[in-house]
């Protein structure tokens, strides 16, 4: 059960999956997004995610989606700006992990949720649930 005064940590993964109708977890995405929105819960990504979700878009779907994501879906979501040390701390997590294949956004996705107390992920990352995260479902809601 979500609490209205949570904050969601929203993952590439899950903004990708809202966006195509082609990815396995775009239904569940789809069920998921609406309560969100109604929901008094702080949404917030980092810059970094972003980045890499207009990278993803675009390269997959086309330009016009990233343009949408940027202009229609970040406007609900709080853009927290990666610091300098908020990167060094990611990128001695990410060499901590070894040869895993979590990536360095989920480094700094991981060190922004421990830094800010954001225990929940709207995603499909596997990696978040390792670290310690709660991610949404359909049945959690």
């Amino acid at each position: 059960m979500l609490n209205n005064s949570e904050k969601i940590f929203v993952d590439t993964s899950a903004f990708y999956a809202l966006l195509d109708r082609s990815d396995q977890h775009h239904k569940e995405a789809s069920a998921l997004w609406p309560d969100l929105l109604n929901r008094t819960i702080l949404l917030v990504t980092t810059n970094y995610v972003v980045s890499e979700t207009l990278r993803l878009l675009q390269n997959k779907i086309g330009f016009e989606a990233a343009r949408l994501c940027y202009k229609d879906i970040l406007d609900v979501i709080n853009l927290l700006w990666v610091d300098e040390g908020s990167h060094q701390r990611a990128y001695e997590l990410w060499l901590n992990l070894g040869h895993s294949r979590i990536s360095f956004i989920d480094c700094v996705s991981f060190i922004t949720m421990y830094q800010h107390q954001i225990k929940k992920a709207f995603c499909f990352n596997s990696y978040f649930i390792k670290q310690g995260f709660e991610t949404l479902s359909v049945k959690a809601t």
